[in-house]
This record gives C-alpha cells, sequence and structure tokens, in this order.
C-alpha cells in the first residue's frame, strides 16, 4: 500500500533551497495563498523558507506536487504542501505522511476541509502568528497602547530620529546595529537570528523585503525589514535596536506603518516560539488575532 502511494509522488530528488528557487516557489506560493488573505501564514514566503533553510532542513522537492520538507522547532519532520491539498488525487496526501510525521503549516480554513475520519490535526501556541490592524502602531490609541504613545513621545523630545528607506547601501550600518544588539543582549557570535538577518541586510533586494535604516546624531541605531504576505498584509521579519534608546523599537514600528506601503492594513509579527520575552512583547502589542498553525496527522 504505501509503495502504490510513494508512486503518487514525483520522484525528483530533493534540493537543497538557492535563491535560483525564488520564481518557481514564488509562484507555486502564490497559487496556494491566493485566498488566505489576512490569514496568510509567515512562513508562505521564499524570503522566509531560504533565510532558515539551515534552521529548519529545509529541502524543496519539485514535480506535480511540489513540497517543502524540514524539521519544525521542536524537531517534528514534516512537509510544507505547495499545491492545494483539495486538488491532489487520493494517494498524495497519504505518501507525504509515509515521510514525514506531519504536514505543517497549515491553515484552520484548509484542515477544516479535510477528512475528519482519515486525520487529525492540532496546532501549537509557540507557533502561532500575531496580527495586528496597523492602525494600532500608528496611533497607540487606548490605555494600554498609550504608554508606548509616550515612549515615542519621550524618545522624540530628547534626539532626532533620520529614518531612511532600506537598500544595500545601508547594510554596513546595519550590520553594525545587529552586532550592538547582540551585544546588548548577551548573545554570542551566531546565537538567536543572527545568520538569518545578515543575509537578509545582504540580500533584501532580491528576496522582495523592504524596510527602513534609523540613525540618532548620525549613529546607526536600528532598522526594520518588512515582506508583503498578501494585499494589505506585511510580516515583520527583523527588527532590531540599541536598547538604550528607550522608545525606539516602537518608533519604528510606528513609522513603518506611517510611511510603508499605502496598503497597508495588517502586520504580522510572526511566531514567539514558545519564549517568555517575545510573548510578553508581542503581546504588548494588542493582537487582534492569533494565527495557528496547523500539524496534520494520519489517524
Amino acid at each position: 500500500m504505501a509503495h502504490r502511494r510513494a508512486a503518487a509522488l514525483s520522484q525528483t530528488l530533493p534540493q537543497t533551497l538557492v535563491l535560483a528557487h525564488a520564481a518557481e516557489l514564488r509562484k507555486l506560493i502564490a497559487a496556494v495563498t491566493a485566498d488566505w488573505g489576512v490569514q496568510c501564514l509567515a512562513e508562505y514566503t521564499f524570503a522566509n523558507l531560504w533565510l532558515f533553510r539551515r534552521e529548519h532542513a529545509y529541502r524543496y522537492r519539485a514535480g506535480a506536487w511540489p513540497v517543502v520538507s524540514g524539521l519544525t522547532y521542536d524537531g517534528q519532520r514534516h512537509a510544507m504542501p505547495l499545491f492545494r491539498l483539495s486538488q491532489a488525487p487520493p494517494g498524495v496526501i497519504d505518501a507525504l505522511l509515509d515521510e514525514h510525521q506531519c504536514l505543517y503549516p497549515l491553515p484552520a480554513q484548509l484542515v477544516q476541509q479535510l477528512d475528519a475520519n482519515k486525520y487529525h490535526w492540532r496546532a501549537q501556541r509557540d507557533d502561532s502568528d500575531y496580527l495586528y490592524p496597523a492602525d494600532q502602531f500608528r496611533y497607540y490609541r487606548g490605555s494600554v497602547l498609550g504608554k508606548k504613545r509616550n515612549l515615542v513621545r519621550q524618545l522624540l523630545r530628547q534626539h532626532a530620529v533620520e529614518a531612511v528607506p532600506y537598500s544595500a547601501h545601508w547594510a554596513g550600518q546595519a550590520q553594525a546595529v545587529l552586532a550592538g544588539w547582540m551585544q546588548d543582549k548577551g548573545k554570542a557570535a551566531g546565537a538567536a537570528d543572527e545568520q538569518p538577518c545578515l543575509e537578509a541586510l545582504q540580500q533584501a533586494q532580491a528576496l522582495g523585503l523592504w524596510g527602513y535604516g534609523y540613525c540618532i546624531e548620525g549613529e546607526p541605531v536600528g532598522f526594520v525589514l518588512a515582506e508583503s504576505l498578501a494585499a494589505g498584509v506585511y510580516a515583520v521579519r527583523f527588527a532590531k535596536s540599541r536598547s538604550r534608546y528607550k522608545g525606539l523599537a516602537q518608533y519604528m514600528f510606528q513609522h513603518l506603518c506611517l510611511h510603508g506601503p499605502a496598503d497597508l492594513a495588517w502586520l504580522n509579527f510572526e511566531q514567539d516560539l514558545g519564549l517568555a520575552n517575545f510573548r510578553q512583547t508581542k503581546q504588548s502589542y494588542q493582537p487582534c488575532a492569533l494565527l495557528d498553525k496547523w500539524r496534520l496527522f494520519r489517524r
């Protein structure tokens, strides 16, 4: 039975993700996520897959039913389908589950269409993306977000912040900010997301990332890089600011939403990885929703 199911899949060998895959994967991802809108999960871009190819051991297998395989942060071997599950013939999903522990990450609207007698699914809180209306950052309204508004006002009373659109010309300054951020956080070289961030700074244009660099008194002190997920929806991929400037991070997010693309209506802050400091920070911006990422298993 497993042998017959395997025949449903392409025999193309998995490949390490490289920049040359960009056009092919972007086309596949666009077709899969076309109707997801604001529910689009942060993993579904070529930039995200390529930047975190080492952390997740991502491999791409082309063919009639293309997939990216990898490891979740908690070590489960998973397949990320780059095709619509509803269009796959019988046996394709089962063949993938023969080779992997689960299919992941899947949005709620997709798993709800599957046969609950044949499959089961679950989501983990640590994986969920944080979703916010961009206006929350533009205005920081209300008593809770008002604290962030006050931090921005305090910063601007004390300092003149210069913002410049990010480009490769600013990569050196951004790398200095990243090195300072690593020092501020007490991180060893190579820890946190240093390597993916360095690659994002070098390859921002090729990866479709955009954002801003920030200086105070001529010193580079922060940067933010974002990426389009769907119409009006943008994922914040990297945001680093020097800790000695209180209110700078809050200012950067506000500036991003005030001066970014005209259609910017939503920000996705990705997952918190179960890290208490990440969770506290992301919760403090008052998300309107947590987007669950479902893992699909065979019963």
